[in-house]
Formats: structure tokens, sequence, C-alpha cells
């Protein structure tokens, strides 16, 4: 009788045990869970693009042609480039001198000059200021070479979301048509240089 009790435990202990085994057994393995988790991407931190500088060398040279007349032009500031801040009155000097080809010994003259200062940033342009212009009465400034043109503009104080400041040059000529001739030919040149501002990192 009691051989037969200590028999029906064993069986109850084993079957218990299978009963454990079996519910245990129902999910995945820990290993399995692990690895069918997804891991979240890292998130890619968006690097700032650096602003172009035309002067970061603190000068730059530049060749403008138009019909007839080629002209060289000098740029540079007297303000280094770690003070061109959003707020400090910024100078731009300039230097130009022309050739005409054919060279017939007709005179070159510039008429007119302007700079107009467009703030901006990566996303946007700004209201640009007020234009500068530098005029004088007909024929102009005689520019051929050896004769050269020289001038100052300033760029003032631009918008705290300003980056950088777009410098646009349009420059009129005339032209005599011959040695002699009190008759003259317009011509325009444009350009344009682009000038980091050393406040402009955005956040600061």
């Amino acid at each position: 009788m009691s051989l037969g009790v200590q028999c029906v435990r064993v069986t109850a202990v084993a079957l218990t045990g299978m009963l454990l085994l079996a519910s245990t057994g129902c999910g995945a393995p820990p290993w399995q869970q692990s690895a069918g988790e997804s891991t979240p991407a890292p998130t890619a931190s968006v690097v700032p693009q650096p602003v172009p500088n035309d002067l970061s060398s603190g000068s730059t040279k530049r060749s403008l042609t138009t019909g007839a007349v080629t002209a060289t032009v000098d740029y540079w500031s007297t303000l280094s480039m770690d003070r061109w801040t959003r707020t400090a009155l910024k100078p731009v000097n300039l230097s130009m001198v022309t050739v005409v080809t054919p060279d017939d010994g007709q005179k070159v003259y510039l008429q007119r000059a302007t700079m107009t200062a467009v703030p901006g940033n990566a996303s946007e342009s700004l209201s640009p200021l007020p234009q500068q212009v530098d005029q004088t009465e007909s024929p102009g400034y005689l520019v051929l070479s050896p004769y050269s043109y020289s001038q100052v503009f300033t760029v003032g104080e631009v918008p705290p979301e300003s980056t950088f400041v777009t410098l646009q040059f349009t420059f009129e000529y005339l032209v005599q048509t011959t040695p002699t001739s009190s008759e003259y030919a317009k011509q325009t040149a444009t350009d344009s240089l682009t000038v980091a501002l050393a406040d402009g990192v955005s956040g600061g």
C-alpha cells in the first residue's frame, strides 16, 4: 500500500515538471527575442555647410568683359574677416583698370558704379541694403590703362539672422566710337561677391 502511494507521488512530480517545461516552452527563447528586436537607427546629425567667402584670403581679382571692354577689378577689405560681423561697418575696397579690343586709340570711361549689399542665410535672401552709387558727369572717369579707378563702398548693419552678404556690383562704361569722336557706346558689366559674416554661425 505504501509503495503504491510513493509511485503516485513520483508520477505527480514528473507530470508537474513536464507541465512546467511545456509552459516555459511556449515563448521564444531569450536569445531569439533579443536577436529579433529591432535596434533604433542612430539619428544623423545635420552638419552645417560652410558659408562661401570670396574674400577669405583677404582679397580677390576678377576679369569682366563687356563688348570691346575688359576690366580687371581687385576687391579687398581693410577690415579683417574675423571682424566682419552683423553690426560692424564693413568697408569694401575696389580698384579697376580696363583695356579695349581692338585698341585703336579710343578711350574708356566709367560713368557709374553701384554696389548693392544683400544679406542672407542658407534658407533665404533678405531685403537688400540701400544701393550705393558713384556717378560723375559724362563721359565719366577715365579707366583705360594706365589710368585706374578706386573706390570704397561700405556694408552697414544687417539683420541678426544673416550668415553672409552678397555684394552686387554694376559698372557702366562709355567707350569712344573713334579716338577723336564725341560719341560713345555704352557697355555694362556686373559682378558679385559673397562674404561670410564672422558671427554668422547658426545660434551664434
